[in-house]
């Protein structure tokens, strides 16, 4: 009987084992915010249902601002815009979500925004301050001392964005109107303008932020000036940008009062798409035609005083907006039929937040 029994224990166990070993681990998602004038990094944890769990503050410095994210997700890069101008390398611990600074390298500017190419061997910083931008070298994680290329732009340089093709560069100036256009090569990271170098929008829209549409047909960019959003068309070989349409991201009556539009942001299924107001402290819905791209006004949500960035989530069921002057971060979840926003959690962060990153990490 002792036997009998022992070999039932032994045949259970390693049938618990073998369903413990079928069944995936949880993926954690991970949520950053930087908060300019505290100069720190707020962390959370994100779950299934939206809800933020507060894992605690990294240091950074004064006027921390604009973050990327490696593609692969295992580094952070927060941008330090007082003297002297750095960006800080963090590993992210994929069990806590902890923050670890390893290495900080030096910027050319003060610089507005961030992000990294396609295969995260390299980071794009662009100076509004400055006009101009940098292309840094990345090895092991960390972003190297010195940039490899400097380059003077237009006034009031302000985004900096690789195609999902990981072969053009475009990069945004609100002082000029105009979006720069670049070939990347991948293996130097080198820029090298286009023929032609530029496309211009049309007078005092001031061109802020870019977002590509997940298919990789279009580009958009919101007018911080004009709370217009453009669409472009992509050229997939040539990299050379259309213009195809132009939409009022604020409701008309507004178009008198002063706009102030900050950031864009598309769900990853490409059908809808969502603005910043500052001045009325709005998010802007936006439906994309499915087959021209084309967006049209659907509805605008009050939202965090002076909303100044916003990010989606990796699945696509949730916003999240960062108020400069509420000190609060909002967690809205998306009508996956209409797009529509509901307001499900609000936490608290450091003052004069500005920026999100979302990690998923297995």
């Amino acid at each position: 009987m002792r036997k009998l029994r022992s070999g039932m224990m032994k045949i259970a166990s390693a049938a618990a084992m073998a369903i413990a070993a079928a069944v995936p681990v949880s993926a954690k998602t991970y949520v950053y915010v930087s908060a300019a004038q505290d100069g720190i990094i707020d962390a959370f944890e994100m779950d299934a249902a939206g809800a933020l769990t507060p894992l605690g503050k990294t240091a950074a410095g004064k006027l921390v601002m604009p973050m990327a994210v490696d593609p692969a997700t295992r580094h952070l890069y927060a941008v330090v815009r007082s003297e002297p101008f750095r960006v800080l390398t963090y590993d992210i611990d994929a069990a806590s979500g902890a923050l670890r600074q390893k290495a900080d390298a030096p910027l050319p500017d003060s610089m507005a925004y961030a992000s990294t190419d396609r295969t995260g061997r390299f980071l794009f910083t662009a100076s509004y301050d400055g006009s101009r931008i940098a292309i840094s070298a990345i090895k092991d994680g960390l972003v190297e001392q010195g940039a490899i290329q400097v380059l003077p732009t237009g006034e009031k340089a302000h985004s900096i964005r690789i195609d999902p093709g990981n072969r053009f560069l475009y990069v945004t100036n609100l002082g000029s109107d105009q979006l720069l256009q670049f070939g990347f090569d991948a293996a130097s990271g080198k820029l090298t303008p286009l023929d032609p170098p530029l496309v211009k929008t049309k007078p005092g829209n001031g061109p802020r932020h870019i977002e590509f549409s997940p298919d990789g047909r279009f580009l958009y960019v919101i007018g911080e000036l004009s709370g217009d959003v453009i669409q472009f068309g992509m050229d997939r070989d040539r990299g050379r940008l259309t213009e195809l349409s132009s939409t009022l991201t604020v409701p008309a009556s507004d178009e008198q009062r002063r706009i102030w539009s900050s950031d864009i942001a598309i769900t990853p299924d490409g059908r809808f798409m969502y603005t910043s107001e500052r001045t009325s402290s709005t998010i802007s819905l936006l439906m994309l035609a499915a087959a021209s791209g084309k967006p049209s006004l659907v509805e605008a949500y009050p939202t965090e005083t002076q909303p100044r960035g916003i990010r989606i989530d990796p699945t696509g069921k949730f916003l999240l907006v960062a108020g400069e002057k509420s000190e609060r971060l909002s967690v809205y979840r998306i009508d996956p039929d209409s797009g529509a926003l509901r307001l499900i959690g609000r936490q608290p962060v450091g003052r004069a937040a500005n920026w999100i990153e979302i990690v998923d990490l297995p």
